[in-house]
């Protein structure tokens, strides 16, 4: 019972729990302290196995802010190892139903360990009402915000979860730290936004940073770089074969003519262990 494994995608670093396995109901607060780095077990959220009648397996992925996301590339690629490498599955090749549609997962094995996941992640789209973002229906394509006492040009995309994307000259830390949550609380974004901060390196590649919609700076997103990679396609920016590069390291992403999208990149698992019961008190605490 309440056992968890805990793996990285890049540096996005989420645990997995098996709902049927949990003593105790996820609301937001034991979220909030499962995901906090010093009290709890420390993440950027949680995967969590739940049933599906849609798809070989279902999934849910929890904010460390106790919100609830559609879809994670890198949760997607984490989850996936987990279900191969822990039992659930011996199939290579699944399905696995998300808020943000049913996607499906391609594993590269090796030795009966899973180093790689390619994960086809949906069709993007640019229209508003789709995304969504306030105002006229419309392709949200290079427009103009001012935010923070900037005036940026931004493309708006969903892959199955918000994003807006930011291109800019250089890249700077500071500025994704500091408009990137006045970007994901805009009244544009009535779901809020995951942002990124993009720079075009070339035809082929992309260089990003990332603000996630309810977990803040991120070494590194799967949906943030499809998203990216749309965007850049879409304004004529580079090819649809992208290498997105970010602190975490990179991911490979294919932009298909009819916006498909497909996902390439490194998974690795860190821990695995059972929550103790001095947090198990503590979570009662807080479902009381």
């Amino acid at each position: 019972m309440n056992q968890f494994v805990k793996s990285h995608g890049l540096g996005n670093d989420y645990f997995v729990m098996d709902q049927a396995e949990l003593s105790f109901e996820l609301t937001p607060k034991v979220i909030q302290l499962l995901c906090h780095r010093n009290y709890g077990i420390g993440s950027d959220g949680i995967l969590l196995l739940v049933p599906s009648d849609k798809a070989d397996f279902g999934l849910r992925i929890l904010n460390p802010d106790g919100s609830e996301a559609e879809k994670s590339g890198n949760g997607l690629r984490i989850f996936a190892k987990y279900l191969f490498e822990h039992g659930h599955t011996e199939k290579e090749i699944f399905n696995i139903d998300t808020l943000g549609g049913i996607v499906t997962a391609e594993l590269e094995t090796t030795e009966g360990i899973v180093p790689f996941v390619t994960v086809e992640m949906g069709e993007a789209t640019f229209q508003s009402n789709l995304i969504p973002v306030a105002g006229e229906e419309r392709q949200v394509v290079d427009e103009e915000i001012v935010i923070g006492g900037k005036t940026l040009r931004y493309t708006a995309v969903s892959v199955g979860n918000p994003h807006c994307v930011v291109f800019v000259d250089e890249l700077d830390e500071g500025d994704i730290r500091r408009l990137g949550p006045l970007l994901e609380t805009h009244e544009l974004f009535p779901n809020r936004i995951n942002v990124q901060f993009a720079k075009p390196l070339s035809r082929e590649k992309v260089q990003i940073l990332i603000w996630e919609r309810g977990a803040g700076y991120t070494l590194a997103s799967g949906s943030s770089s499809c998203a990216v990679a749309s965007a850049c396609v879409r304004n004529g920016l580079t090819d649809g074969n992208v290498t997105v590069s970010m602190p975490g390291g990179e991911l490979d992403i294919t932009i298909r003519d009819d916006w498909s999208i497909k996902m390439r990149g490194a998974v690795e698992e860190v821990a695995e262990g059972h929550l103790s019961i001095d947090l198990l008190k503590r979570i009662d605490t807080l479902s009381g």
